[in-house]
């Protein structure tokens, strides 16, 4: 039977803590839930009743060990560092005097936050600061007077009340390096020259840059601090020898790494760490191995491993072992001759065999010990036929770590070397597992970032992660999320303004002037250039004072928005919030596509919504954004569309993924699409559509004329419109749930053409007519084909109206191409007139329009332009001579001169309208 929360008295129990309440102290059960509120109501008290446990004074071992078993459903929850809670239990009343005297010292410098130059400024000030820093040859009312004159001050109104302050991340790294210093020195207590030591060891603050600039340095003051306080009771104590010397100089303690704090926290892996205790308690082969994809937290398994072995929380059999992971690289390193290797490999064994009860190896990347150190010589030993007799006999215990394709092609192939070892799967952990872990590691961030993370962070890291980061795992993208957004948002807060930037260039340019000025004896310009440059100067002063102002006040945090937008810079998927201007773009789609798209309403609409669908957040996470198939004849905007929905949604017209499928009309031509198989040419290229999507998920694929493509290459299709992946030829998973894919085709081209040329009364309805194509399209695909499409929009033929629209579209785009050369061009509603007479051919679409255009009117421009009769600043009327049946040039005279200089295009399509209805 589970515990029972004794807060809720409804969820189990995960944790135990001790509360202060009325002044006694009670000890009780909690779930997850109330545990976190217990935090949020701990960061509302006084910061040093927070920080020295006034709110949850000290938290004890994770319910669910050898003492406390909370229930068959345990699930292990967040739980505070100790070595956090250890140094504050730590503190002595002196140092607790400090703090509060510090936070007096920064409210006087109106400021919300306890920093390090604060804590300084008081150490100066203390009997054992003083005593120190004379000792360094420094003078404490020096120190004082630094700190006054550069210290950040913030405004009245960011001022908060002492008991309302919070603790800067820089001085929680402060924090932390005391207790370390205070152990190393054999104290029992943290106190003054603890702290001291401290802040020389965070160089990045003010307090840790001041002493930096005097030459003070962690190790100096610890020698101080033997000579003026004394070491604790282990004084001249000297580091106990481990008695294995080979495995120290190719090893890394990861207990040793534990007991100092190095090591991140491990949350939310309680069940695998289970597991690899139960297979190192057995007799025989208790080298558990463990395989997981890259990123799922193998490593760190084991770390949580080594973090139990030293608070005891581990079987009998397991307790004051070292863990320690060995390097092969260094080992293999610098073996030149035969046999160099092989010694070093029993030596380190031998060792190891000698304290086999005291010692748990580590190797990760386990699949290396296969081939490593045989030196390409056939018949030559590898670690992993050195390991074998001694896996064999029980004389070690070894932890590996290997993905599951490397234990396959390695391991498994070696029946001898594999039936020593037990595997363990490691599981990729869930979002709700990978926001406990992101949160555990919320300190270590805060203390080398410098700044706050809101909950909110550590929630879209891990959702955002998971659903637009596919080819990697959780917790490892979701980690490596949250750190480069904390660091980009540290960079973005130190990086001057662009209008301070400004100034200093305009200044610098100004002081160019002046001294070409004096140079050339114009003393006059040389003083007025002088006055400038001090006004320039004084409002760079009250900007600079303002911006050191606001962020020395303000605090650094990581938020939602942070995370999305790094997010978006990595993988190009528009994730962040949407803007006033975004909104109205995405709601006013249908306007921008018909300034490219005439006369099909139908497709415009479909392809609208679906993109509002997407960026409203309401589309399906394992299915492309929109699958659409578009019919119709030749020439009538099925690609224009692909085109302008590129432009629309990603600015750029280049932004399509375009696949012609007439090249895919052989069947082998499948292996095109999604990479050759091993062992064919080309399997080291990747496919053409695979490889794009990988490396750009948000885009358009369009492919084109998709009934030339053998039905083969159709079928493999299938699983990208239906689950929004597709596995290539070296079998990675490529996700197509942020494309728009459209397919176009031909077919029933002659029904619509057939349809269009009949008298207007005895045309086929939209229905009847979409009933005629979707027969055909039933003889071509295969019915699971039709079924994975969202929508089939049939394109219709290009009436006259729609090419005369096409018309004033196309012309458009000439004038404002010759607007870029600075040459007006009018057109008179005759060109119009008679482009449109003979661009309807209904047969063509729109591109025998656009060939007559090119010939008639972009070819002669040109010529004129080389001839030299059009130049720059020149007027340029278009018409068509109907009796000459030719297009006619009249060059315009204007009023101003000409000029080679910029010349701003008239408003076109205003003009080209009534110019073509009037006829002038």
């Amino acid at each position: 039977m589970a515990t029972l929360c004794e807060i809720c008295n409804a969820r189990p129990a995960v944790a135990r803590v001790t509360v202060s309440q009325n002044g006694q102290a009670r000890t009780m059960s909690i779930c997850d839930h109330d545990y976190r509120q217990l935090l949020r109501h701990q960061s509302m008290l006084n910061p040093f009743d927070s920080l020295l446990g006034g709110g949850v004074s000290r938290f004890f071992d994770s319910m669910g060990g050898a003492k406390d078993q909370a229930g068959d459903d345990f699930r292990l929850s967040a739980q505070v560092p100790r070595e956090s809670v250890d140094a504050t239990d730590a503190f002595s009343s002196q140092t607790l005097e400090i703090l509060q005297r510090a936070g007096e010292k920064a409210h006087e410098f109106n400021r919300s936050e306890l920093d390090t130059e604060h804590l300084l400024y008081v150490l100066a000030d203390t009997d054992v600061g003083t005593a120190l820093l004379k000792e360094l040859k420094l003078s404490p009312d020096e120190i004082k007077g630094y700190v006054d004159q550069h210290a950040q001050r913030g405004t009245a109104e960011a001022q908060a009340p002492v008991d309302q302050m919070s603790i800067s991340p820089r001085l929680k790294k402060v924090f932390n390096f005391a207790f370390q210093a205070s152990r190393d020195l054999g104290h029992s207590y943290v106190g003054p020259e603890h702290l001291l030591i401290g802040l020389a060891s965070v160089p990045e603050s003010i307090a840790g840059t001041l002493l930096k600039k005097y030459g003070v340095t962690p190790e100096a003051l610890r020698q101080k601090v033997v000579k003026v306080v004394g070491k604790g009771a282990e004084d001249g104590r000297v580091d106990t020898p481990t008695g294995t010397p080979t495995l120290d100089k190719f090893g890394r303690d990861l207990t040793s790494l534990a007991r100092e704090g190095k090591l991140d926290p491990v949350l939310g892996r309680a069940q695998e760490i289970e597991n690899t205790i139960e297979v190192l308690a057995r007799r025989r082969k208790n080298n558990p191995v463990l395989i997981g994809e890259p990123g799922v937290g193998k490593t760190a398994i084991v770390e949580g491993l080594a973090q139990r072995i030293v608070k005891g929380d581990v079987p009998e059999i397991l307790r004051g072992r070292r863990l320690v992971e060995v390097n092969l690289n260094s080992m293999v390193a610098g073996s030149k001759y035969r046999g160099e290797f092989e010694e070093r490999a029993k030596q380190l064994l031998d060792e190891v065999a000698a304290k086999s009860s005291e010692l748990i190896l580590f190797i990760d990347e386990l699949h290396t010990i296969v081939g490593a150190g045989q030196g390409g010589e056939e018949g030559g030993l590898d670690i992993a036929n050195v390991l074998k007799p001694a896996l064999a006999r029980g004389e070690l215990s070894l932890i590996g770590a290997t993905t599951l394709n490397e234990y396959q092609k390695h391991i498994e192939k070696d029946a001898a070397l594999e039936r020593r070892f037990q595997p363990v799967l490691i599981s990729e952990p869930t979002v709700e597992q990978t926001i406990i872990i992101l949160r555990g590691l919320r300190d270590k961030l805060e203390a080398h970032h410098q700044v706050t993370f809101a909950d909110e962070a550590f929630v879209a890291a891990a959702e955002l992660s998971d659903r637009y980061i596919t080819s990697r795992y959780l917790p490892d993208k979701a980690i490596d999320l949250i750190d480069q957004a904390a660091a980009r948002v540290r960079i973005s807060s130190s990086s001057r303004p662009a209008s301070i930037q400004e100034l200093e260039a305009e200044i610098t340019q100004l002081k160019r002037e002046q001294d070409y000025a004096s140079s050339r004896k114009r003393f006059d310009e040389s003083k007025g250039f002088e006055e400038r440059i001090g006004q320039k100067q004084a409002q760079l002063g009250e900007e600079t004072e303002a911006w050191q102002r606001k962020t020395g006040s303000e605090t650094l945090e990581v938020t939602l928005e942070s995370i999305a937008e790094v997010l978006s810079r990595l993988t190009g998927i528009p994730v962040t919030e949407l803007t006033q201007e975004e909104r109205q773009k995405l709601l006013n789609m249908e306007d921008t596509l018909r300034e490219r798209l005439v006369g099909q309403e139908d497709a415009v609409l479909a392809v609208s919504d679906a993109v509002r669908l997407s960026r409203a957040g309401l589309g399906q996470a394992n299915r492309p954004i929109a699958t659409f198939l578009f019919l119709g004849p030749t020439g009538v905007g099925k690609t224009e569309l692909a085109k302008a929905l590129a432009e629309t949604v990603f600015g750029d017209e280049q932004s399509i993924i375009r696949i012609d499928m007439s090249e895919y009309m052989e069947r082998h031509a499948v292996a095109r699409l999604i990479g050759a198989p091993p062992g064919y040419v080309g399997y080291d290229e990747g496919g053409q559509l695979t490889e794009r999507v990988r490396r750009k998920p948000y885009s358009v694929i369009l492919l084109d004329e998709i009934e030339k493509a053998h039905p083969d290459v159709s079928n493999v299709l299938l699983q990208v419109f239906d689950d929004g992946r597709l596995t290539d030829g070296k079998g990675r998973v490529v996700d197509f749930s942020n494309t728009i894919i459209i397919a176009t085709s031909n077919l029933g081209s002659p029904i619509i053409m057939e349809n269009l040329e009949r008298p207007e009364d005895e045309r086929l309805t939209e229905k009847a007519l979409r009933n005629e194509l979707m027969g055909v399209l039933k003889g071509h695909f295969r019915p699971e084909f039709l079924n994975r499409i969202d929508d089939i929009i049939v394109f219709h033929a290009l009436t006259r109206d729609n090419i005369r629209s096409i018309v004033n579209i196309q012309l458009d785009r000439v004038i404002r191409t010759a607007a870029a050369q600075n040459i007006t061009v009018k057109v008179d509603g005759s060109l119009i007139d008679h482009l449109a007479d003979v661009g309807y051919q209904p047969e063509f679409g729109a591109r025998e329009l656009k060939r007559q255009i090119r010939q008639t009117v972009e070819t002669r421009l040109a010529k004129e332009m080389l001839a030299g009769k059009l130049q720059a600043g020149d007027s340029v009327e278009l018409g068509y001579d109907t009796e000459r049946r030719e297009v006619v040039f009249n060059k315009v005279e204007v009023d101003a001169p000409k000029t080679s200089g910029k010349s701003s295009p008239p408003d076109q399509p205003d003009d080209l309208a009534p110019t073509a209805e009037t006829g002038t």
